[in-house]
Protein backbone atom coordinates (compact mmCIF):
# COMPACT_ATOMS: atom_id res chain seq x y z
CA UNK A 1 0.00 0.00 0.00
CA UNK A 2 2.90 2.80 0.80
CA UNK A 3 4.09 1.99 -2.75
CA UNK A 4 0.83 2.72 -4.05
CA UNK A 5 0.32 5.82 -1.81
CA UNK A 6 3.99 7.09 -3.22
CA UNK A 7 3.40 6.22 -6.96
CA UNK A 8 -0.27 8.25 -6.53
CA UNK A 9 0.68 11.02 -4.16
CA UNK A 10 4.11 11.88 -3.50
CA UNK A 11 3.85 14.72 -5.85
CA UNK A 12 1.46 16.27 -3.22
CA UNK A 13 2.02 15.07 -0.17
CA UNK A 14 4.77 14.95 2.59
CA UNK A 15 6.79 11.74 3.14
CA UNK A 16 5.66 12.18 6.60
CA UNK A 17 1.79 12.68 5.78
CA UNK A 18 2.44 9.45 3.41
CA UNK A 19 3.96 7.65 6.31
CA UNK A 20 0.86 8.74 8.31
CA UNK A 21 -2.10 7.62 5.69
CA UNK A 22 0.00 4.13 5.48
CA UNK A 23 -0.46 3.53 8.68
CA UNK A 24 -3.78 4.47 9.42
CA UNK A 25 -5.55 3.78 5.94
CA UNK A 26 -7.65 0.92 5.35
CA UNK A 27 -6.94 -0.48 1.62
CA UNK A 28 -10.52 -1.24 -0.06
CA UNK A 29 -10.89 -2.77 -3.54
CA UNK A 30 -14.26 -2.02 -5.15
CA UNK A 31 -15.83 -4.52 -8.00
CA UNK A 32 -17.10 -2.03 -11.31
CA UNK A 33 -20.76 -1.54 -10.64
CA UNK A 34 -20.67 -2.18 -6.92
CA UNK A 35 -21.49 0.36 -4.47
CA UNK A 36 -19.18 2.45 -2.21
CA UNK A 37 -21.87 5.15 -0.51
CA UNK A 38 -25.11 4.92 -0.33
CA UNK A 39 -27.61 7.71 -0.05
CA UNK A 40 -28.47 7.87 3.94
CA UNK A 41 -25.01 6.16 5.29
CA UNK A 42 -22.70 7.84 8.11
CA UNK A 43 -19.51 8.25 6.14
CA UNK A 44 -17.37 7.34 8.60
CA UNK A 45 -13.90 7.50 6.64
CA UNK A 46 -12.88 9.11 3.04
CA UNK A 47 -11.78 7.87 0.41
CA UNK A 48 -8.54 8.41 -1.71
CA UNK A 49 -8.44 6.83 -4.86
CA UNK A 50 -5.84 4.67 -6.06
CA UNK A 51 -6.60 3.11 -8.99
CA UNK A 52 -9.97 3.35 -11.38
CA UNK A 53 -13.01 5.62 -11.28
CA UNK A 54 -15.97 6.44 -9.52
CA UNK A 55 -19.53 7.88 -10.39
CA UNK A 56 -21.20 10.67 -8.31
CA UNK A 57 -25.10 10.28 -8.33
CA UNK A 58 -27.85 12.43 -6.78
CA UNK A 59 -31.65 10.87 -6.46
CA UNK A 60 -34.82 13.13 -6.38
CA UNK A 61 -37.79 12.28 -4.82
CA UNK A 62 -39.12 9.83 -7.14
CA UNK A 63 -36.12 7.78 -6.83
CA UNK A 64 -34.60 8.99 -9.87
CA UNK A 65 -30.78 9.76 -10.65
CA UNK A 66 -28.51 12.61 -11.81
CA UNK A 67 -25.10 12.26 -12.41
CA UNK A 68 -23.04 14.65 -10.81
CA UNK A 69 -19.21 14.25 -11.47
CA UNK A 70 -16.57 10.98 -11.70
CA UNK A 71 -13.71 10.72 -9.26
CA UNK A 72 -10.46 9.19 -10.73
CA UNK A 73 -7.28 8.05 -9.51
CA UNK A 74 -5.41 11.08 -7.11
CA UNK A 75 -9.00 12.08 -6.11
CA UNK A 76 -11.54 12.50 -3.41
CA UNK A 77 -14.72 13.03 -2.62
CA UNK A 78 -16.10 16.95 -1.32
CA UNK A 79 -19.65 15.73 -0.63
CA UNK A 80 -17.95 13.11 1.35
CA UNK A 81 -15.27 15.18 2.95
CA UNK A 82 -18.26 17.84 4.21
CA UNK A 83 -20.32 14.20 5.85
CA UNK A 84 -17.39 13.70 7.66
CA UNK A 85 -16.89 17.07 9.15
CA UNK A 86 -20.52 17.75 9.56
CA UNK A 87 -21.14 13.94 10.79
CA UNK A 88 -24.45 14.00 8.69
CA UNK A 89 -25.96 11.67 6.10
CA UNK A 90 -24.69 10.99 3.21
CA UNK A 91 -26.64 13.05 0.14
CA UNK A 92 -24.59 11.61 -2.80
CA UNK A 93 -24.27 7.63 -4.07
CA UNK A 94 -21.20 6.31 -4.70
CA UNK A 95 -20.88 3.77 -7.92
CA UNK A 96 -17.35 2.13 -9.02
CA UNK A 97 -17.66 2.71 -12.80
CA UNK A 98 -14.40 0.58 -12.98
CA UNK A 99 -12.62 -2.20 -10.72
CA UNK A 100 -11.52 0.41 -8.33
CA UNK A 101 -8.84 0.75 -5.38
CA UNK A 102 -9.22 3.37 -2.60
CA UNK A 103 -7.76 4.03 0.85
CA UNK A 104 -10.50 4.56 3.41
CA UNK A 105 -9.13 7.65 5.86
CA UNK A 106 -10.62 7.48 9.48
CA UNK A 107 -12.76 10.61 10.10
CA UNK A 108 -10.99 11.47 13.30
CA UNK A 109 -7.57 12.28 11.02
CA UNK A 110 -9.03 14.78 8.94
CA UNK A 111 -9.48 17.63 10.97
CA UNK A 112 -5.77 16.60 12.66
CA UNK A 113 -4.07 16.86 9.31
CA UNK A 114 -5.52 19.54 8.23
CA UNK A 115 -3.82 21.91 10.96
CA UNK A 116 -0.63 19.92 10.75
CA UNK A 117 -0.10 19.51 7.00
CA UNK A 118 0.06 22.57 4.64
CA UNK A 119 -0.21 19.96 1.78
CA UNK A 120 -3.09 18.14 3.33
CA UNK A 121 -4.83 21.51 3.82
CA UNK A 122 -4.50 22.48 0.02
CA UNK A 123 -5.61 19.17 -1.17
CA UNK A 124 -8.89 19.36 0.77
CA UNK A 125 -9.88 23.20 -0.73
CA UNK A 126 -8.21 21.89 -3.91
CA UNK A 127 -11.04 18.99 -4.02
CA UNK A 128 -13.67 20.86 -3.12
CA UNK A 129 -13.14 23.58 -5.68
CA UNK A 130 -12.52 20.61 -8.06
CA UNK A 131 -15.76 18.97 -7.36
CA UNK A 132 -17.72 22.85 -7.47
CA UNK A 133 -17.03 23.17 -10.62
CA UNK A 134 -18.03 19.49 -12.19
CA UNK A 135 -21.29 20.16 -10.48
CA UNK A 136 -21.06 23.66 -11.47
CA UNK A 137 -20.97 22.48 -14.96
CA UNK A 138 -23.19 19.35 -14.40
CA UNK A 139 -25.97 22.58 -13.70
CA UNK A 140 -25.15 24.32 -16.69
CA UNK A 141 -25.43 21.50 -18.89
CA UNK A 142 -28.72 20.64 -17.54
CA UNK A 143 -29.90 24.91 -17.71
CA UNK A 144 -28.37 25.48 -21.13
CA UNK A 145 -27.11 22.37 -22.82
CA UNK A 146 -30.03 20.22 -25.05
CA UNK A 147 -29.97 17.11 -24.25
CA UNK A 148 -28.53 15.72 -27.74
CA UNK A 149 -25.26 17.86 -26.69
CA UNK A 150 -25.79 16.04 -22.67
CA UNK A 151 -25.64 13.02 -24.58
CA UNK A 152 -22.36 13.85 -26.38
CA UNK A 153 -20.43 15.67 -23.62
CA UNK A 154 -21.38 12.47 -21.43
CA UNK A 155 -19.75 9.90 -24.22
CA UNK A 156 -17.05 12.18 -24.35
CA UNK A 157 -16.70 11.60 -20.27
CA UNK A 158 -17.28 7.96 -20.15
CA UNK A 159 -14.69 7.81 -23.09
CA UNK A 160 -12.28 9.85 -20.82
CA UNK A 161 -12.80 8.12 -17.89
CA UNK A 162 -12.71 4.61 -18.87
CA UNK A 163 -9.31 5.72 -21.43
CA UNK A 164 -12.03 3.09 -23.76
CA UNK A 165 -14.21 3.93 -26.99
CA UNK A 166 -16.35 1.45 -26.33
CA UNK A 167 -18.68 2.12 -23.69
CA UNK A 168 -20.39 -0.36 -21.84
CA UNK A 169 -23.83 1.32 -20.78
CA UNK A 170 -27.33 0.34 -21.92
CA UNK A 171 -29.96 3.11 -22.98
CA UNK A 172 -31.55 2.97 -19.98
CA UNK A 173 -28.76 3.18 -17.65
CA UNK A 174 -27.48 6.37 -19.75
CA UNK A 175 -31.13 7.69 -19.00
CA UNK A 176 -30.98 7.44 -15.94
CA UNK A 177 -28.05 9.37 -15.26
CA UNK A 178 -29.03 11.83 -17.59
CA UNK A 179 -32.05 12.11 -15.92
CA UNK A 180 -34.44 11.64 -18.81
CA UNK A 181 -36.31 9.07 -20.62
CA UNK A 182 -35.15 5.55 -22.79
CA UNK A 183 -36.78 6.72 -25.73
CA UNK A 184 -34.92 10.18 -25.95
CA UNK A 185 -31.78 8.40 -25.51
CA UNK A 186 -32.47 5.70 -27.62
CA UNK A 187 -34.01 8.59 -29.97
CA UNK A 188 -30.43 10.95 -30.19
CA UNK A 189 -28.03 7.58 -30.16
CA UNK A 190 -29.53 6.75 -33.32
CA UNK A 191 -29.38 10.39 -34.84
CA UNK A 192 -25.18 9.99 -33.79
CA UNK A 193 -24.74 6.67 -35.57
CA UNK A 194 -26.70 8.04 -38.40
CA UNK A 195 -24.32 10.55 -39.05
CA UNK A 196 -21.30 7.96 -38.21
CA UNK A 197 -20.12 9.29 -34.94
CA UNK A 198 -20.94 6.11 -32.85
CA UNK A 199 -21.87 2.07 -33.56
CA UNK A 200 -24.36 1.01 -31.75
CA UNK A 201 -24.61 -2.97 -30.43
CA UNK A 202 -26.31 -4.94 -27.74
CA UNK A 203 -25.62 -3.23 -24.20
CA UNK A 204 -22.64 -0.82 -25.72
CA UNK A 205 -21.90 2.07 -27.55
CA UNK A 206 -18.42 2.38 -29.88
CA UNK A 207 -17.36 5.59 -30.24
CA UNK A 208 -16.43 6.72 -33.68
CA UNK A 209 -15.61 10.23 -33.86
CA UNK A 210 -17.07 12.65 -31.24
Amino acid sequence: MLDNLKENFSHIFEDALIDEIGQVGVLKEVKEGEKVIEIGDYVRSMPLLLKGAIKILREDDDGDELLLYFLERGDTCAMTLTCCLGQTKSEIRAIAELDTTLIMIPIQKMEEWTGKYKSWRNFVFQSYHARLTEMLETIDSIAFYNMDERLVKYLQNKKKITNDSLINSTHQEIAYELHTSRVVVSRLLKKLESMGKIELNRNSIKIVSL
